[in-house]
């Protein structure tokens, strides 16, 4: 299973309710699942944020859910 799709369902939301938080087509975001259209970076880092883990585990580079701590420039914006 694509992590984005098991993330999503592990927290009882469907691919509107992080479409409309994105800002954008229910029907894009069902692509970024079925892995057809690569995620731009912009959405990665929301996605990241909202579900509260790492780029890289979204990413499958690591299975650790925990977030990395917010760096020091990414404070200043």
């Amino acid at each position: 299973m694509n992590r984005l799709k098991e993330i999503r369902e592990d927290n009882d939301l469907f691919q509107k309710n992080i479409a409309e938080y994105l800002n954008i087509d229910q029907s894009n975001y069902s692509k970024y699942e079925l892995e057809k259209i690569n995620i731009p970076i912009d959405i990665l880092k929301k996605l990241a944020d909202y579900y509260h883990t790492s780029t890289d585990y979204l990413l499958y580079r690591t299975d650790n859910k925990t977030p990395y701590p917010k760096s020091k420039i990414n404070e200043e914006e």
